[in-house]
Parts: structure tokens; sequence; C-alpha cells
């Protein structure tokens, strides 16, 4: 096998774990891309391609989550990962419960290597032993960090308890009643603690801070649709947003996504939508209109 044969075999993986390490897209590909540029220099006495191009992403990703810690400090309103798309008509890559959003942010609490031990041994079933050789780290203090790490983490992993199918129909209701401007029936869709969060990076309008319960999400889509402060998408797409089903929506002022999370209760737990354009670079523009 060739070199680059061999890292063509290990690049999905290696994607994955850096979208999730990241929380984006286009930062996993540049990281995965580093990693090549390492193992074209490492040569040929590499007995282990699969871990040494695992051990060298994550330190990449963590070097590169320590690097941005004040650019996040910094960013402004709310912060969501940059969506990971799918075509509904594909099978999902992805266990939607490891992408998800909410997943996701759950993540961000974590510091780098708390995320890197969790995500090695829990989410990719990496033993401890190499888990502490990827990262450098003794075998106990890696269990340590796992076991903090699966703590902040455990009520926010989402398991999903409804069909896609049955998902994709709490979020049409919900934009229809949108479009509508129909506030009772958009309070019936969603669930009483229901969390909508967006993402504008301060480059677009968006709220400035996470909406927290049914009658906060309804008072300030009240009040846009009063204002007349949103206007129907020209285009729109459905597809599957972190394991969610979700919209790429093309506006006036440009591209948008909303992912819809399902709850336990047959209503929508979350509504995410991500506006900041530095993050929707991935999308392309061929959306047609449906």
């Amino acid at each position: 096998m060739t070199d680059i044969d061999a890292f063509e075999a290990q690049r999905p993986r290696l994607i994955r774990l850096a979208y999730r390490m990241l929380g984006s897209v286009a930062e996993a590909e540049d990281a995965v891309q580093d990693a090549w540029l390492r193992w074209t220099r490492a040569g040929e006495d590499v007995a282990d391609p699969a871990a040494w191009l695992v051990r060298a992403t994550s330190r990449l990703c963590i070097d590169r989550l320590r690097a941005a810690k004040t650019r996040r400090e910094a960013y402004r309103g709310p912060w969501l990962p940059e969506p990971l798309i799918e075509d509904l008509s594909v099978d999902p890559v992805e266990r939607a419960e490891d992408v998800s959003v909410a997943f996701l942010l759950a993540l961000e609490r974590l510091s780098p290597l708390e995320r890197a031990v969790f995500l090695l041994h829990d989410v990719f079933d990496e033993d401890y032993a190499e888990v502490a050789e990827t990262l450098g780290k003794t075998e106990p203090a890696v269990r340590q960090l796992a076991t903090r790490a699966r703590a902040h983490v455990k009520e926010n992993r989402p398991r999903f308890t409804v069909s896609q199918a049955d998902a994709a129909k709490l979020a049409a209701a919900f934009m229809a009643a949108a479009a509508q401007g129909d506030m009772a029936a958009l309070s019936a869709v969603l669930a009483e603690d229901a969390v909508m969060v967006t993402d504008g990076g301060g480059k677009r309008k968006a709220a400035l801070r996470p909406l927290i319960g049914r009658e906060d999400i309804v008072r300030l889509l009240e009040g846009l649709a009063w204002r007349g402060g949103e206007t129907f998408p020209l285009s729109f797409r459905s597809v599957r947003i972190n394991g969610y089903p979700g919209l790429v929506l093309i506006r006036e002022d440009g591209p948008m996504t909303v992912a819809f999370q399902p709850g336990e209760d047959g209503k929508l737990a979350g509504i995410y939508m991500v506006r900041n354009p530095e993050k929707l670079g991935h999308l392309g523009s061929d959306l047609p209109v449906v």
C-alpha cells in the first residue's frame, strides 16, 4: 500500500474526528490536510499508519482549539457548529446523536484534552492505552479526563426516539406556521422548554442570546412578523443537518440553514439557525426552488 493509499483509507475517519473536535467542516479538512503533510514527511518507518494519523490529527485539532480560545471568547452572539449537511436521498454517514448540534455544543464546554479523550474513547472506541499514547498522557490521567468529560456530556447527548419522517413533519409544521404568521400553531409545535439559537457571528442579524422556552421563542417570532423583519426565502431545499431535519434557505441577504431538533414529546426541542456567512461557504450556489 502506498503512502497515498494508506492516508486515503483513513481520511473519512480523520475528517469525522476533526469535525467533532473543531465543529467546522472547513477547519476539519484543513487539519486533515496538515496531517497529510506530516504524513508525507514521516518516512517508511510507521508501523501502524492508522494510529499514527489519528495521533497527528488529534494533536493538530488540540492545537487549533487552544489557538482559537481567544477568538471563540470574543465571538459575537451564540456560537453554533458549522452545519454538516447531507442530502435526504442518501443514507446518513454519521450517527445522528454523535453529530447533533446539542452534542457538539456539549463538547464545546470541555477542554481540548477532555474533548479529545472523550471522542477517541467513547465515540471512536479506542482503548485507554491507545488514547494515552495518542495524547502523550498516562493511562490514569486519560481515565480521569474521560470520567470528567463524560459527566459533562451525558445529559446533553440526545437519543433520538422519533423517526426521520416524524421529525420532518414537525419541521414542516413549524415552517408552515411561521410562513403564515400563525403564532398559536407555532406554540403548539414547540416543547415548553424549547431552545432557539441563531448564529450570525456579528456578520448578519441574529439574536444575541439563546431563546429559552416556548413563550420566549414565540414572542420573538411574533415581533419579527409584526415589524416585517423576516421575508420568505427566495429558494430552499430540505436536507439533513447534523442528523436533524433541516432547510438550506436562500434569502435576499444571503443563505442560512435551519436545523430542527425533535424532542421526546412529539414537539420540537431545539431550533438552530446559522446565518454567519463564514460558516456557509461550503453550501454552493446551485440550490433549486423546491
